[in-house]
């Protein structure tokens, strides 16, 4: 099983930074070139625990959807959500926020596992690890600018 782990540093304090890491809207803003948005579920605002969302998004072409779920949740240290339906066989998305001395460490684990046997260990090896790492690097500059410039304000 694939596993993807990055590390981020922000300068903002960790309560911020957690906030954004599960607010619906700026994820819509990270995955703008993928078309994605939500259709069910928490469609709007911050995602809490026990809540889904139902993703429609343009990935290789083909539309698709996929619905996850928060499943543990520790505000503002650590959450995560796992996929209930939708194009992977299994995929668990952890999110863990560690104060630092000018603001936050956030780490992410994303464990998946592609559907499709032999073919998807293939496309895992060819292109797709690399490509949910770009999503997920994306995602993170995203949550990084948007709270640094939240701070920014204050």
């Amino acid at each position: 099983m694939p596993r993807i782990e990055l590390r981020t540093e922000i300068n903002a304090p960790k309560e911020i930074v957690f906030d954004l890491s599960r607010s619906i809207d700026l994820h819509k803003i990270s995955t703008q070139h993928t078309n994605e948005e939500a259709i069910d579920g928490i469609t709007t605002g911050l995602i809490g625990l026990n809540e889904s969302v139902t993703w429609k998004a343009k990935h290789f072409g083909i539309y698709q959807n996929l619905t996850s779920k928060v499943t543990e949740f520790d505000r503002p240290n650590y959450f995560a959500d796992e996929m209930v339906k939708g194009a992977f066989k299994s995929f668990k998305h952890e999110h863990h926020f560690t104060d630092l001395n000018q603001g936050t460490l956030m780490t992410d684990f994303f464990e998946y596992e592609s559907p499709t046997g032999i073919l998807g260990k293939l496309a895992d090896k060819l292109f797709l690890k690399k490509y949910m790492m770009d999503l997920l690097e994306k995602r993170n500059q995203t949550i990084k600018e948007f709270a640094e410039r939240t701070i920014g304000k204050k």
